[in-house]
């Protein structure tokens, strides 16, 4: 990736991350970046194009971080609070590889798209798949009804920690999630 490429990626990632996709104008990522239009047209042919590439940069890293972080993992238990000590870390703003905590942008970015852009929210979509496959793939024991919990506890504690600035929320789910991976008592 060229250099050029590289920091118009990063500065529209940046600024469509913390203000949003609609509300960030090719002219503001230029002053942003200091690439002249004629490069940023270079390579994107268009504002939705940039915004396809920053999702997809959005999406490595975050992989990557989340990978890194349910790693190793010896038990369900251990998995379940990996994820969520890592939610709660990213919620309060100590997962520097992500920047600031302002939501979940596929999230965002999707709300804003609606079905305006189907690719843009086809690209959202396939990280939420992405992320569910990433976990059911980190459990030492498989449980889909543990991944079903941890996908929709996940989702449900990352709004809840930007929309209603509830930092905690994160925490407070891995008792929800242990109760998923506790085997049901046996009856006869």
């Amino acid at each position: 990736m060229s250099d050029k490429r590289a920091l118009l990626l990063s500065s529209a990632l940046e600024l469509f991350y913390n203000k949003g996709t609609g509300a960030v104008g090719i002219n503001e990522i230029i002053a942003y970046s200091g690439v002249a239009k004629k490069t940023l047209y270079h390579h994107f042919s268009s504002k939705d194009d940039l915004i396809l590439a920053a999702l997809s940069l959005r999406d490595q890293r975050y992989m990557q971080w989340l990978a890194a972080k349910l790693a190793d993992a010896q038990s369900n238990g251990e998995l379940i609070r990996k994820l969520f000590q890592a939610l709660n870390d990213w919620f309060n703003n100590r997962a520097t590889e992500l920047g600031e905590f302002r939501g979940c942008f596929f999230i965002n970015t999707a709300g804003e798209s609606g079905a305006l852009n189907l690719q843009i929210l086809n690209r959202c979509a396939s990280h939420k798949v992405a992320v569910r496959s990433l976990i059911t793939t980190s459990l030492p024991q498989p449980n889909d009804q543990l991944v079903d919990a941890l996908c929709l506890l996940k989702e449900g504690a990352t709004t809840s920690a930007f929309v209603q600035g509830d930092k905690q929320a994160a925490l407070r789910c891995i008792d929800m999630a242990l109760a998923f991976d506790t085997p049901a008592p046996f009856s006869v």
